[in-house]
């Protein structure tokens, strides 16, 4: 097996994983506020927790990295998440249930920093991430179908959160066998080679404004994604118009229609702009989400769930693709951008679940309208910024 291969299919089968928990919370969200006794705004506060400790990642990964290496952080940090999902399935007190999941968040933002850090350094195209985050797609396709599996054949929803724990230890474990880029110094400690160490410090892309667009597409776009991960089996089971099993099959489908699109943004990518690829997306999102938020027929709503997310499916592979060739080689670089975009994970779903304490979850959803809007206008100055660059070295 080539080197690459030995760092990709631990990188892929950790992506598959980190798909399945990143589903779970959502999918047993509405068995565990009924059977916990717990509010949508304390909901909405675990998810925000979950997402903070995301963000948090971005923070706590580079210095870990220049103290531990690459590989012994990413196994201990990605068994977190086994641990912290153990402790979920325990219904201790609210505080303990928050502290786990900010933990359970910080391990999912070290298998993302990893794996897109890895394939990026290694191949870097459009395709290869896309395929990536098409790995992470079925994973989170699985989630909410096998959940709703085991509910229907007498088990509780625990019996699902067993089974990423088993998933997400063999993860871990396969993080110890990747040979990465690291050597011995004198006094045996791990460090980075002379080219990484020089990529690494490079503060450069801190002065790019166009690491900025496309950290806050991610931004307003891993919001979005949050609120359906976390919020949507709820939003459609409040509707009243589908049944429980339908509602959380009807969010795996969106995840099976993912997996298509991001196999059609990697065959596109040779084809097409990345900026051109984000901006389509952008739009084909938003044109179907307000078809979803305006319409109480369940034809439609499947038709717009569908639509939605085969648009929703190549935006984070494409963005992380544009806005690689600013921090190539670069922990910190990966964080920054991870960083800005766990923030709109943070703070759209803890202000639906506030929102919905007060008007109901439909009203609440229909605040992602700002999110989707704001994607494509930023998408929209990224080709414009693009064009100019095209024009000026011509």
């Amino acid at each position: 097996m080539s080197k690459k291969a030995k760092l990709f299919v631990p990188c892929y089968y950790s992506f598959f994983a980190n798909g399945m928990m990143a589903l779970v919370l959502g999918a047993v969200m509405p068995y565990l506020i009924e059977e916990a006794g717990i509010n949508y705004s304390v909901a909405g506060g675990l998810l925000s927790a979950f997402a903070i400790g995301n963000f948090l990642a971005s923070f706590v990964n580079p210095p870990i990295v220049r103290l531990l290496g690459r590989k012994l952080t990413s196994v201990l940090l990605s068994a977190l998440i086994p641990l912290s999902l153990l402790v979920i399935t325990f219904l201790g007190p609210i505080p303990i249930l928050y502290v786990a999941c900010i933990l359970l968040g910080i391990g999912r933002g070290t298998v993302s920093i990893t794996n897109n850090m890895v394939v990026n350094d290694y191949d870097g195209t459009p395709a290869a991430l896309s395929l990536l985050h098409t790995i992470f797609a079925i994973g989170a396709f699985l989630a909410p179908f096998l959940t709703g599996l085991f509910i229907q054949n007498g088990f509780n929803w625990r019996a699902i959160i067993y089974t990423i724990i088993i998933l997400s230890v063999l993860s871990s474990l396969g993080y110890g066998y990747m040979p990465l880029d690291k050597e011995e110094d004198g006094k045996g400690k791990v460090k980075a080679s002379k080219n990484q160490e020089a990529q690494a410090s490079s503060k450069n892309f801190l002065k790019n404004i166009d690491f900025y667009i496309i950290g806050f597409i991610l931004f307003f776009y891993l919001g979005a994604e949050n609120c359906v991960n976390g919020w949507f089996v709820t939003y459609f089971k409040s509707t009243g118009i589908m049944t429980d099993s339908y509602a959380t099959n009807l969010v795996s489908i969106t995840w099976l229609v993912i997996m298509v699109g991001r196999l059609t943004t990697a065959y596109l990518s040779s084809k097409v702009s990345k900026q051109k690829l984000i901006l389509i997306n952008c739009l084909g999102t938003t044109v179907f989400f307000v078809l979803l938020i305006s319409t109480t027929n369940l034809l439609l709503i499947t038709l717009a769930v569908i639509g939605m997310g085969f648009f929703f499916a190549g935006i984070y592979p494409t963005c992380v693709s544009n806005g690689g060739m600013y921090i190539k080689g670069s922990t910190t670089g990966m964080s920054m951008l991870l960083a800005i975009a766990a923030l709109g994970g943070i703070i759209a779903p803890q202000i639906i679940g506030v929102v919905a304490d007060q008007i109901g979850m439909a009203g609440a959803i229909a605040i992602l309208t700002i999110n989707v809007v704001c994607m494509v206008v930023l998408a929209i100055v990224n080709v414009i910024r693009n064009n100019e660059k095209v024009t000026r070295a011509a």
